[in-house]
């Protein structure tokens, strides 16, 4: 095994632990929803935030195991995001991960109820848990916040449904997925520098010009995969964007020149990260591996 596959194989056992732990039913009569929020977040997934959290975390020479609960945190906001997007009511799709859907596997109430649940937790977690100063956790909160909301992801998601069916261009394809997958991907990396409190401001503006280029490139190879891969690969319904005729890359680029851009945007990723030198060896390695995966 790699040194960087042995990474991320303790990076998601790490955090797949401390999610478990943190997930027990407090009381028998809300088993049903724990369920659900438990089959969304620990049925599979890559946790590139949570592994985007350590990494940033782990280059200002912060422990990584200190990160748990704000790895945590992103993780839940993500899962909880999925299962909203799955809902009849937005994608209305029937595979997630390999497995049925939350609403599917549930129902579109508890499903509703356990996206609802794992949002509020993600900020409980970084209220209650860690040992950070106080000032650390409200920058945290603020953080997570403004990447989940209307500025971010829920904005990012508005923007998309609007889309649908239209010809946009190449600029405010950017801006929606900027907010729509960036912010929290950019958030995951934030946390993680927070978690060390050892950040400067100058390191801060190094990850938010890695953040900003390899959270866009995600979505470009999120793109590019619902062309090139397949549903048993994916874990979801291959060619999804095109079936509900959603704006892509490719759609504008063509598949070629969205593979380049997503090259050109890992590339910038990296360059970004010089001034932290070797300390930031799995951040230019996970940026490969955003541009490389295959699901």
């Amino acid at each position: 095994m790699s040194e960087f596959a042995a990474y991320l194989e303790a990076c998601q056992t790490r955090i797949n632990g401390f999610l478990l732990s943190q997930l027990d039913t407090p009381q028998p009569r809300l088993e049903r929803l724990y369920a659900a929020m438990r089959y969304s977040v620990v049925n599979g997934g890559k946790r590139v935030r949570p592994l985007l959290c350590y990494a940033s975390c782990e280059a200002l020479g912060g422990d990584p195991a200190a990160a748990n609960p704000a790895a945590g945190a992103v993780e839940l906001v993500h899962a909880y995001s999925l299962i909203h997007d799955d809902l009849p009511a937005m994608d209305d799709d029937d595979l997630r991960r390999g497995q049925p859907t939350c609403h599917r596997a549930f129902d579109e109430a508890t499903a509703i109820l356990a996206g609802d649940g794992l949002q509020a937790l993600a900020f409980d977690w970084l209220s209650t848990l860690g040992d950070w100063q106080p000032a650390t956790r409200l920058q945290m909160v603020q953080t997570l916040a403004r990447a989940a909301g209307p500025q971010g992801m829920v904005g990012g998601q508005a923007i998309d449904l609007g889309a649908v069916g239209e010809k946009i261009d190449l600029a405010t394809l950017e801006l929606m997925h900027r907010h729509k997958t960036g912010a929290l991907i950019s958030a995951s990396i934030q946390l993680g520098a927070l978690a060390s409190e050892r950040a400067s401001a100058e390191q801060l503006q190094t990850l938010a010009v890695y953040a900003d280029c390899i959270g866009l490139a995600f979505q470009v190879q999120d793109d590019i995969l619902d062309i090139e891969s397949d549903t048993s690969v994916l874990g979801k319904r291959q060619g999804a964007d095109i079936a509900r005729d959603k704006p892509t890359y490719p759609a504008l680029l063509g598949l070629e020149g969205a593979h380049r851009l997503a090259d050109q945007l890992r590339d910038q990723a990296v360059a970004a990260l010089q001034p932290l030198g070797a300390a930031a060896v799995h951040l230019q390695q996970l940026a490969d591996y955003i541009v490389q995966r295959r699901f």
